[in-house]
């Protein structure tokens, strides 16, 4: 079936499912625009094709998806020409896949990151095996937890959302299946099975229920109530002064971590995240995308990814340099509206 996805995804009817398989695994199936706009196509086809019951969607190679084609956006960036569109694409897909009104299966056996977990954490289910490894780490680019970030985090239980915007931190099945944001732990040796009894029968429960395994969170009780303690507070400078005031091990690998972030994203992210809870998916995304506007006409976002990316000396020089350094009249612009350049949903 051909939505217009080159090489890049592929699309395929099996049984009572359109499945949907990224297939870009040496560059771990990061996200292009070509992709974005036939997964699109292809859930408008399927919505209303009643031979299709669900949708299923996978990735080739070790990687679900580790993100967005961050190398495109850098070099459209500073050639002068941010790719605006791809962006506001992505978030019109990551506002889509909730409102879409039949199962969507995300079957993840490996990393995913950033726009893939766009595309997979907002449909109604989240199939983990042990492989999986979860993670935003934007803020350690200069970037912020975008793909619809500010929905899916702030929910999650013992402010742990909070703590994985600001970290970057990566989770295993465990801790994704207790937090909410996995809805189902299997195994990766079932897969070909899970797969053949979803799109033979197309009932997602009676298929998911037979293989899902019991797993315990992998993050150990008393770092929990840590989180829980530190990244319940009310500002980031308060976080900040929790952690320095108990000195535990926790709490100083905390700090050293977040003093690796960029100082602008991690004010942009708390108050993102804060914001958020209380905005639907819709108004989540439409203040991502003022946010995203911002961060591309900004420094910390190129010079994040030249320190990662294109020279890896690992040594960003942000700006400002330090948390202290980052007053609320500089995150207030992040927010403000744009006008007429609003996304459009």
């Amino acid at each position: 079936m051909d939505f217009g996805g080159g090489e890049e995804i592929r699309f395929e009817r099996k049984g009572r499912a359109g499945v949907v398989t990224m297939t870009r695994p040496q560059a771990l199936n990061a996200i292009t625009h070509r992709m974005i706009n036939a997964l699109s196509r292809a859930l408008d086809a399927w919505e209303t094709d009643p031979s299709i019951d669900l949708v299923l969607l996978t990735g080739e190679g070790r990687a679900f998806s580790a993100g967005g084609d961050i190398m495109a956006v850098y070099e459209g960036g500073k050639a002068g020409r941010p790719p605006v569109e791809f962006f506001a694409d992505e978030y019109r897909l990551n506002a889509r896949i909730p409102r879409f009104s039949k199962p969507y299966v995300s079957l993840i056996d490996g990393i995913v990151m950033g726009g893939g977990v766009g595309l997979s954490f907002h449909g109604s289910h989240r199939v983990l095996t042990e492989n999986a490894q979860f993670a935003m780490p934007e803020v350690g680019i200069g970037f912020f937890p975008d793909v619809g970030g500010s929905h899916l985090l702030p929910g999650l239980e013992g402010s742990f959302g909070v703590y994985l915007a600001l970290t970057g931190e990566r989770i295993r099945y465990g801790d994704a299946l207790w937090s909410g944001l996995a809805t189902h732990a299997v195994k990766a040796a079932d897969q070909a099975a899970i797969i053949r009894h979803l799109t033979e029968t197309g009932d997602v429960d009676a298929a998911l229920s037979s293989y899902t395994v019991r797993t315990a969170a992998e993050t150990t009780q008393p770092v929990l109530e840590a989180i829980r303690r530190h990244f319940s507070k009310g500002s980031l400078a308060e976080i900040i002064t929790s952690l320095e005031a108990v000195g535990d091990e926790f709490a100083s690998r905390t700090l050293a971590t977040l003093a690796q972030r960029s100082p602008t994203s991690l004010n942009v992210a708390f108050r993102q995240i804060s914001a958020g809870r209380f905005l639907s998916m819709d108004d989540c995304m439409r203040m991502e995308f003022r946010i995203l506007v911002r961060m591309l006409q900004g420094h910390d976002f190129y010079e994040g990814i030249r320190a990662a990316i294109v020279d890896k000396d690992r040594q960003p020089k942000w700006r400002p340099e330090g948390l202290g350094a980052v007053k609320p009249g500089d995150v207030e612009p992040y927010f403000a509206s744009l006008g007429e350049q609003e996304l459009a949903l």
